[in-house]
């Protein structure tokens, strides 16, 4: 790392010390440093317990420097320091955090190097990162090594079990099975173990399922915490019942049980989808009231129902409101306003927010490519057919600055616009490009611009015998002139 620490220890250094010195600095190579230049004082005695080490390895798994923390577990082994399993765990568990679950099972294998012999804990930590990150497959094979090896069967690894099997349409049959048998083991579901089997069966459309379970937590006094209540409420308004949604947000505030963000957006996209938005712009209302910062989804969701109600005024002060919580709308926003824009007529107020965007750096990207060249075609074709010839030219030039592709339609609406302005040589420069970027004009755009420049040229040569008509006239009337005076 290379950074130096401009400071002198005490003759007596303790490991609190270090710790509290490492914990302090908010720079991870100072901390490094830190914890390096204490060992430097091994003349004094010093030496780096299992504290320090799992201060300094938890600090680096933070901030994602997971080779320098697996080095430090490695010196552990050399200094022959007592290690503890949780320092490995929370090697495993930066690993899942940062989707990397094959990298938690070679640090969790490591742990039998290093005569760790892994716990329960371990097992079931491992399991569920598996789990978490759809490694389904990877994670059924652990599970069974888990039970070859001896590792008792707890709540905790059935629940972990369920959720796999909730994953997939398929094994949510295998998953209620599971559940019913829980008891006859001798364990009993709780409330976890409901709200995985609830969430799965909203994800795949089953709500009579999804409520009996609900309803049965509730009599057996298994408490539904606010992601189980969430979760049944966005499966309600994914299958239209929303007012029987909003009936469980009354539940939820009657039980002291406070909504999240994913709660007040699944209920703002239900009502949004039942051309409701006015009842979403009430309950955003009672969000931020409540403290519950609305994110980029909730905002969409709003935006996105206001634009299909054609409340476009409504739509862009929720627009406002975002960009002033620090929010960057991303282009499917931007599109949804300017396609509504586009649908009234008001080309030019598209433009603005075309403009907004592409200043803000809403930058195309493979997702978002498709949405960017459909809005940027929409708007110049639109402002061409207002006669906003200037502005539409002005962004065609953009969109071939910026790489963005420029559709036939609007090539042809482009050219045509000219040649009806007479403005030839605009009009003919868009048929070069279109042809360099191997657009081939159709028969009618050829016949239009030959057209024009015929109709141009007819007219330059009616304006010549104008001419030459007059100067002769005058010429004669001079001559006749001159015969009097003589």
């Amino acid at each position: 790392m290379g950074t130096k620490v401009a400071f002198k220890w005490s003759r007596n250094i303790t490991p609190s010390q270090v710790m509290h010195l490492i914990k302090k600095e908010r720079n991870i190579d100072k901390a490094l440093a830190i914890f390096d230049s204490a060992t430097a004082e091994y003349a004094n005695g010093f030496r780096h317990d299992q504290n320090t080490f799992g201060v300094m390895i938890s600090r680096l798994v933070s901030a994602n420097k997971f080779g320098p923390a697996e080095d430090l577990l490695d010196r552990m082994r050399v200094e022959k320091c007592d290690i503890k399993e949780d320092v490995f765990l929370s090697i495993c568990r930066g690993y899942g955090r940062i989707h990397r679950p094959l990298d938690a099972i070679r640090v969790f294998d490591k742990m039998k190097e290093f005569q760790s012999e892994p716990s329960q804990k371990s097992y079931i930590t491992v399991f569920d990162i598996l789990v978490e990150e759809n490694q389904l497959k990877v994670a059924l094979r652990f599970y069974r090594h888990m039970r070859d090896v001896g590792v008792p069967t707890s709540v905790a690894s059935l629940n972990i079990l369920i959720k796999a099997l909730c994953k997939n349409s398929g094994t949510m049959n295998s998953a209620l099975h599971i559940f019913r048998e829980m008891p006859n083991r001798g364990f009993t579901p709780d409330s976890y173990t409901y709200g995985t089997l609830i969430n799965g069966f909203c994800r795949f459309g089953k709500i009579t399922e999804a409520k009996e379970l609900f309803e049965e937590m509730k009599a057996r006094d298994c408490s539904p915490s606010v992601v189980t209540y969430s979760s049944l409420i966005h499966g309600l308004c994914q299958s239209k019942n929303v007012d029987e949604a909003m009936g469980l947000l009354e539940e939820m505030k009657s039980n002291s049980i406070e909504p999240n963000v994913f709660t007040y957006s699944s209920l703002m996209d239900g009502l949004c989808k039942d051309e409701r938005s006015s009842e979403a712009m009430e309950l955003l209302e009672t969000m931020i009231s409540k403290r519950c910062k609305p994110n980029t989804i909730t905002y969409s969701t709003i935006i996105n129902g206001l634009c299909k109600e054609g409340k476009l005024h409504e739509a862009v002060e929720i627009l406002d409101r975002m960009k002033l919580q620090g929010l960057q709308p991303d282009a499917g926003l931007y599109g949804k306003i300017i396609s509504g824009f586009c649908d009234i007529d008001k080309f030019r107020e598209a433009a603005n927010f075309l403009d907004e965007m592409v200043l803000g750096r809403t930058l195309p990207n493979r997702l978002t490519w498709s949405i960017h060249v459909r809005i940027h075609n929409m708007v110049v074709r639109g402002l061409c057919t207002k006669s906003d010839l200037s502005q539409a030219f002005q962004l065609y030039l953009s969109m071939r600055t910026r790489g963005i592709s420029v559709e036939v339609e609007t090539f042809h609406t482009l050219m045509k616009s000219f040649c009806k302005k007479g403005d030839l040589q605009k009009a003919a420069r868009i048929v070069d490009e279109m042809v360099a970027d191997g657009c081939i004009p159709e028969e009618g755009s050829w016949t239009i611009l030959l057209g024009a420049f015929w109709d141009q040229r007819m007219v330059q040569e009616a304006l010549e015998v104008f001419q030459a008509e007059l100067m002769s006239e005058f010429t004669e009337a001079d001559v006749e002139m001159h015969g009097k005076a003589l």
